[in-house]
Parts: structure tokens; sequence; C-alpha cells
């Protein structure tokens, strides 16, 4: 017989913690990701080479870095659609200063101010006059790129500082990019923020339910204004690395962007709602996103293909969920 005193038992606790480890969105998720990138593999000899594999991060960093943020504010219950248009506006604005030879120093800085400045003006709109974020940022999405259009036309803007290539071009090690490193440094510190901090958690409590959070004493505009400033600050810093990897500017630049982040965020577990999400979920969903779209670049599947395929995701991501809660009630 088995002495009973010299067998582990498991706590309930973690048992139950495993289980629902298990039954996550993320691990469903990966799984997705583990098996598309077994298809890319199958379906053509040159994904697996090291230096694709790297150029596949282009696809998906720059975006992320907004999808973060884009995250926090979703989870807050609200939503910013102007992204890609402060991306525009961010890059306009750099662009207009290299051609009178700002160094590379005055247009990282001149691409965050844009970038915040621009996430303050809908802040302001959103928190302190009460307007619906969506009605906002879909106005604001038209007028920061409408600018680009009067100050560009049908031109574009190019002569940056040869030195301004490192952050959308430039590899710190081997195959790793800096703009994947960069990507890689902000997911730990928005993990962080929002899992580890009290202000994360003051985020989840808004999103959940922004009245009790205002009785409870949370200055909840405070809070979603500052959410606001860092969406726009990384749009700004999106901007950045997308300019600096193009080597030129024009006001169709990051196009349809807004549509593929919030994608992104949905796809990573976040309720379109507010109240839940996870970034962990967001990056691998970052990941799924970045394999997907480069499997089928490699297939010669044509770019309008790949558009209609992110709709019916964020459809099906949205919709699925509620269609399984009606079918098990």
């Amino acid at each position: 017989m088995t002495d009973a005193s010299n067998t582990r038992h498991i706590p309930d606790r973690l048992q139950s913690n495993a289980a629902r480890i298990l039954k996550s969105w993320e691990v469903l998720l990966l799984g997705v990701a583990i098996l598309i990138f077994v298809a890319n593999s199958f379906a053509s000899p040159y994904f697996l080479n090291a230096w694709n594999l790297s150029d596949a991060t282009f696809n998906f960093t720059e975006k992320a870095m907004i999808a973060f943020a884009m995250a926090l504010l979703i989870i807050s219950g609200e939503i910013d659609l102007s992204v890609a248009a402060i991306i525009a506006l961010a890059s306009t604005a750099m662009g207009a200063a290299a051609q009178v030879g700002a160094g590379t120093f005055e247009l990282v800085l001149i691409g965050l101010v844009t970038g915040l400045t621009a996430g303050a003006f809908n802040g302001v709109l959103v928190t302190l006059m009460g307007l619906p974020s969506i009605v906002v940022t879909i106005g604001t999405m038209s007028l920061f790129r409408g600018i680009s259009y009067i100050i560009l036309g049908d031109g574009a803007y190019r002569g940056y500082p040869a030195d301004f290539a490192f952050f959308g071009q430039g590899y710190v090690w081997w195959v790793l990019s800096f703009e994947f490193v960069l990507f890689a440094v902000l997911a730990v510190i928005y993990y962080v923020v929002l899992h580890r901090t009290n202000f994360g958690r003051t985020v989840y409590t808004i999103g959940n339910n922004a009245t009790a959070a205002s009785f409870s004493g949370i200055r909840v505009a405070r809070v979603k204004f500052i959410l606001f400033l860092l969406t726009g600050l990384m749009a700004g810093v999106a901007a950045i690395c997308l300019t600096s990897r193009l080597g030129s500017t024009r006001p169709s630049i990051a196009f349809g962007w807004e549509l593929e982040v919030v994608t992104m965020v949905v796809l990573g577990g976040v309720s379109i709602l507010g109240g839940s999400g996870s970034i962990p979920g967001v990056v691998i969903a970052a990941f799924v996103m970045g394999l997907v779209t480069f499997g089928l670049g490699l297939l010669n599947v044509p770019g309008i293909v790949m558009s209609i395929f992110i709709g019916l995701m964020l459809i099906g991501v949205i919709a699925l969920p509620r269609l399984w809660a009606k079918w098990r009630a």
C-alpha cells in the first residue's frame, strides 16, 4: 500500500488557478498562433528564414505599440479611432521640420509632442466636455488627416537625416530590430502598469462601473485624460518608427490602421464594452495578426483580401462570445 503521508496533493486553489489559465483566452490564442506559424512554414519555404521572420515583425510592432495604450483606454470604457490620423499628423510635422534642417533629436521630439498634443485634444473633448469618445475621435480622425492633406496635397516629404533611419530600419543585435526590442520593452511596461499597479486596478474599476468609481473617490476624468495622452503618445512613437522605416511622409501614411489596432486589442481578449482584458492577450494577438498578414504576403495574396480578413476577424471576435453565451443560455 502507498503511504498516504508521502503522497503529494495539489491544493485546490492551485488546481483551480491552473484550470483557469488553461481555459483562458490567452492560451487559446497562443495555440492559434502556433498553428498559424506551422501552417506558414509549410505554405512557403522562405518563411523559416531568420531574416524573413525578423521582417515579419514589422507587420505588427508599430501597431502593437498603439494597441497597448488602446487596450487600457478600451478597458476604461473609451476608444480612440484617430490614432492612424495622429500618425499622419505627427509624420507631417516631422517631415516639415526635416525640410528646414531639423536633426534627429528634434524630429523625435516633434513626433512625440505632436502625438501628445493630439491625445490631449481628444482627452479634453471627452473628459471636460463630456462628449462620446467614438464621436469625438471619428471627427478628429478626419481633422488630423485633413491637416496633413492640406499641407502636403499630393506631395511627399523626404530628405530625413541618415541616422533617423535607425528607428525603423536599425538592428540592435543580429536579426533583432530596434522596433521589436522597443515593442518588447513597452509590453513589459504596460503589463506592469495594468496588472501590477494601483493605476491599472483603477482602470479596471472605471471600466466596470465609472459611476461607482467616481463615488468611491476615483478621479475618473483625470484617469481617462491620462489614457488619451498615452494613446496619443504611442501614436507619436509609431509615427517615428513608421516614418523612419519608409523614409518619407505622405498624407495617406498608416491609412486604415485604426481598424487593425482595434482588431488587435479585441482579438487579445479586451472587452469592447470595457472592464476586462490583459496585455499578454494583446501581445499574442499582435503575433497572430503579424503571422497572418506575413503569411498571406508570402503567398502573394492581394492587400484588399487582407483587409477583408481583418474586418471579418473583428466582427467574429466581437460576435462569437455573444453567440456562445446565448447558445449556453
